[in-house]
């Protein structure tokens, strides 16, 4: 998939502290891209909406949760 992101409009978790070891999403008509916020002009991961919507469904379901 070749999406361009010259127009994304990315943003940071109000959790994360204003920390500049977070990640970066943004929302595209179609799917979502995450970056690392430490590396702007880096790669982006593309996702589609549906699996977008899974990952935070089982984000907030604590599936990835685990005793440190």
């Amino acid at each position: 998939m070749n999406t361009d992101l010259s127009q994304a409009h990315w943003f940071k978790s109000s959790r994360s502290g204003g920390s500049k070891e977070c990640v970066e999403v943004a929302f595209l008509a179609d799917a979502v891209a995450v970056r690392d916020s430490k590396h702007l002009a880096g790669p982006a991961l593309i996702f589609a909406a549906a699996e977008w919507d899974s990952f935070a469904a089982a984000a907030e379901a604590g599936v990835f949760d685990h005793d440190r």
